[in-house]
This record gives structure tokens, sequence and C-alpha cells, in this order.
């Protein structure tokens, strides 16, 4: 029973970020990523706030620790894919970044005793592979990969895998401290980062601020949303199941895009939606 609850906590955490990835993408083109990712941490932030006399936790140093250095490690993951993305091609990119950190977790857990059954282990060998495929993004002129840019994807993907093992590693009774912790370090660092542009180009216009903000409002509303699922299934499962589920995160963006902007879904995306579902059968069962 834990492993299905677990692996329904990773699908739906993984629809969810995808949906604030878009809303987030969205909001980006109006108001730039850094003032949007910005925005999302401080609306994150409110609702988890609103959240906690509903949820609770305990509060304890070990809590908060975790929680803010999560938070770091999710700021830096964030800079690190943005920056990567402009220097390179997406479709190469995009995978690396979302099959790093599945892997990093997983192995962690690993370290830490966790097993599967053979079902299971199937499944997590099919999902590796779901991730690869949903992450793709098809490019008609994609440039080479430079090794500066498939460093710094590694660099991404392995701090968002820092950011899962240590909210994995928060005590069980903590509820969503860790979380406000995690949420209230990544609001002060995007902060900093929006006082150092504002002062660096003063006169640099804020396009459709209305629109924009509205959007990455929302963004960070389902993202504190979809790190509460995490936080559930880790606690509820393994961090080895969890993890990979979780970073199937692009599939949730990619049937977005189809329903909203109309994009085409390529298929090889296709196929790996299909199955990224199979694998997360084989791991409710396994």
């Amino acid at each position: 029973m834990s492993a299905l609850l677990a692996a329904l906590f990773g699908v739906a955490g993984a629809i969810v970020y995808g949906a604030a990835d878009f809303f987030g993408g969205l909001a980006s083109r109006h108001i730039g990523a850094v003032r949007a990712a910005a925005l999302a941490a401080l609306s994150g932030l409110v609702v988890l706030v609103l959240a906690l006399p509903l949820l609770g936790g305990h509060w304890s140093t070990e809590a908060l620790l975790t929680g803010a250095l999560s938070g770091v490690a999710g700021a830096v993951a964030l800079s690190l894919l943005y920056a990567c993305l402009a220097i390179g091609p997406m479709s190469v990119l995009a995978p690396i970044t979302a099959l790093v950190s599945a892997v990093v977790p997983m192995g962690w857990g690993f370290v830490l005793g966790e097993r599967v059954g053979p079902l299971g282990s199937i499944g997590l060998a099919a999902a590796l592979v779901a991730v690869v495929l949903v992450a793709l993004v098809p490019e008609r002129t994609a440039a080479r990969a430079t090794l500066r840019g498939v460093a710094m994807a590694v660099g991404s993907g392995t701090m968002i895998g820092v950011f899962l093992v240590l909210l994995d590693a928060a005590p069980d009774d903590s509820g969503i401290v860790p979380l406000l912790a995690n949420r209230t370090a990544n609001a002060l660092l995007m902060a900093t980062a929006v006082a150092v542009l504002a002062i660096r180009h003063r006169s640099a216009p804020l396009r459709g601020p209305g629109r924009g903000l509205e959007l990455a409002l929302l963004c960070g509303a389902l993202d504190a949303v979809a790190n509460a699922l995490l936080l559930a299934g880790v606690r509820t499962g393994e961090l080895t199941v969890v993890s990979v589920l979780t970073a199937l995160y692009p599939a949730g963006t990619i049937v977005l895009a189809a329903l909203v902007l109309k994009e085409r879904i390529s298929r090889v995306q296709a196929a790996g939606l299909v199955l990224a579902l199979g694998a997360a059968v084989l791991l409710a069962l396994g």
C-alpha cells in the first residue's frame, strides 16, 4: 500500500511541477525569468504559511536547516538550468538535467539501503528512459552542445537531486516546516537577485507586468503544492521511487503546452508519456 501511495504522490507531484513550469515559462515571457522566479517564490511561501495551521509540523533546528539548504540547492539548480538552456540546445541539455535529477537521489536511496522488487526494478529502468524521452524538445536547427553547457546541465540536475535528498532527510514529524524554510531561503535569494538586476539595469522596462504577475503567482502556488506532494511521497515510500517519478515533470509541461498553446507533441515525447504510465504502474506494484 505504501508503494502505491508513494507512486501516486510522485506522479501527482510531477504533473503539478510540470504545470508550475508551464505557467512560470509564460510568466517569464512577460516579466523575465528572475522576476518570475522571485514572485513565484513569494506566492509559494504565502501558500505554505496559510497551509501551516492545517498541515502543521514540529519546529526543530534540523527541519529548518535541511529545508533552508534545500531552498539554496533549488535556487542554484534553477540558475544553472536557465543558464545552460540560454547557451545550448534544449533538446540535449533538458534531458540531461532531468536524467541526472532522477539518478542522484535514486543512487542515494540505494546507498541508504532502499530496495525495490523485480517489477520495481523494471519500472525504475523504464522510468529513467521515459524521463529522457519526455524531456526531449524537438528543434529544427539544434546547435551542438558545448562542454560548458553539458557541465551546467549536469550541475543543475545534481542540485535538483540534492534538493530531493535534503527534503527526504528532514524529520518525519516536521510536517511542512522544511518547506517553509525552503521557500523562505529561496525567496530571499531570488529577491536579492532581482535587486541586483534592478540596480544594474535601472532603465529596463517591465513589459506586461499584470499578466506576468498573475502567471508567476500561479506558478509559485502550484510549485508549493508540488513540493508538499513530493514531501508526502518520500515520507510514505522510498526516495528511489518518488525521485524518478518526480523527474517526469516535463510531461505535465508538454501536455499543457499541447492543450493550451496547441503545441505539437512529438512521437518521441508521446512514447515517453506512454512509457511513463507503464513505469508508474510497475513501481506501484513493485
